[in-house]
């Protein structure tokens, strides 16, 4: 792309000609990687910034009723047959999502690099890894293991994987790949910038992650392989159990084209999604959706009726996520404090959200599907996500439960 190329995509989006203000006085360096960077970018999203409020609105809500853990246990035989035959025969892959980085945990490395040990070093790259080998020794077969990174944490999470002997795991199973990102703007849809020469962009939400595996070429390794279901899972929960064999199989048993895991909530109002059907099809409605009729709802039992949380670990087949690929997805424009130049070129670090972040979210591909199996799994063995460094959700949480669970930090 060249400079005039460039200028008249820049137009095409409303008022973005300002991102190249200081063409002329970058280095010949700068200016190729300013005009790789617009060729590259979707600006469309910055042209619903003004239509903020009509971007995504729900349907009709009905309760979606989740394989409760009796249900589970009743046939946990049979169900683990089924999953553990289907990993064996190198149709299960994982997909792990850790593009974050530690700053609410007070580090400027990579989330999974945190270190939550007390007597030795326990990273949360570690825990995964070892979740996962579980299921290793038990289907004597390795799982291709996909981590997604982002542009600021790639070449470390890399290094940092390669220092460590990948905790055990065999290498040449642990594929990377750059989660794409999307331009952040101010709140008239301006795109700001970063550095004369460098765009500000920010990941483009947890529902971009297969789209980014297409785009990195992951793909063909999922068909050289043969992989047809695609259990996808973020990366600051060290309890969770990835290519767990029972809820593989129970997904498959269920003839369900996307499974999730879920736990019963701690509260009515606890911070968490919770599966439903929206308009017919499964969804998932987030905590500060819940009308207080939605939280005060009761089943034909008497029990909650949307009482069941997601925790970001989901199943998916393959070939569906193929079908809705080019299927527009809901935008999620999500207002933020976003780092910039000013018009002056100086670096302002706002103290207050200043603009918008565009996002998808895999609770809008799970929208996508036609069935979906919630199974519930225990809370405790199975969810310590580290999302602060005290308090709920924290890393003395996680710590304590991993401690309850047998882990020795």
């Amino acid at each position: 792309m060249n400079y005039q190329e460039a200028l008249n995509k820049l137009k095409q989006y409303g008022d973005q000609e300002h991102v190249l203000k200081y063409f002329d006085q970058l280095s010949e360096t700068q200016q190729a990687d300013l005009l790789a960077q617009i060729e590259a970018t979707d600006f469309s999203p910055l042209l619903l910034a003004k239509d903020r409020e009509n971007q995504v609105k729900k349907g009709v809500i009905t309760p979606l009723a989740a394989m409760q853990l009796s249900q589970i246990d009743a046939e946990r035989e049979q169900f683990e047959k089924i999953g553990l035959d289907a990993i064996r025969a190198g149709k299960v892959g994982a997909v792990l999502l850790a593009g974050g980085m530690g700053t609410r945990l007070g580090s400027d490395a990579p989330k999974g690099m945190y270190n939550i040990g007390e007597t030795k070093d326990v990273f949360i790259f570690q825990r995964i890894i070892e979740n996962l080998q579980d299921v290793v020794r038990a289907a004597q077969t390795p799982v291709h293991l996909f981590v997604m990174t982002s542009d600021k944490n790639n070449d470390v999470t890399i290094a940092f994987f390669k220092e460590k002997n990948y905790f055990g795991y065999d290498p040449a199973y642990v594929h990377f790949f750059i989660q794409e990102m999307a331009p952040a703007s101010d709140y008239e849809g301006r795109v700001y910038m970063e550095e004369p020469w460098k765009i500000a962009t920010s990941p483009n939400g947890n529902g971009g992650w297969y789209g980014s595996m297409a785009r990195c070429g992951m793909l063909d390794i999922v068909e050289q392989a043969g992989i047809e279901w695609l259990n996808v899972f973020a990366v600051d929960n060290v309890l969770q159990r990835i290519a767990d064999p029972v809820f593989v199989g129970a997904t498959i048993a269920r003839d369900c084209v996307v499974g999730s895991k879920v736990v019963k909530k701690a509260a009515p109002d606890e911070k968490v999604g919770v599966m439903c059907l929206e308009d017919g099809r499964p969804s998932i409605v987030e905590y500060y959706e819940l009308t207080d009729e939605l939280m005060e709802a009761k089943d034909e039992n008497g029990d909650p009726a949307y009482n069941f949380g997601v925790i970001l670990n989901y199943l998916f087949r393959e070939d569906k996520l193929r079908e809705i690929m080019n299927k527009n997805m809901p935008l999620h424009i999500v207002e933020k404090k976003i780092p910039h130049i000013d018009e002056n070129g100086e670096h302002v670090e706002p103290k207050s959200p200043n603009g918008f972040k565009y996002e998808t979210l895999v609770l809008d591909m799970i929208h996508l599907m036609d069935s979906c199996l919630p199974f519930e799994v225990v809370r405790e063995r199975e969810f310590a996500p580290i999302k602060n460094k005290t308090g709920v959700d924290s890393v003395e949480s996680a710590k304590e439960l991993c401690k309850k669970n047998g882990i020795v930090l």
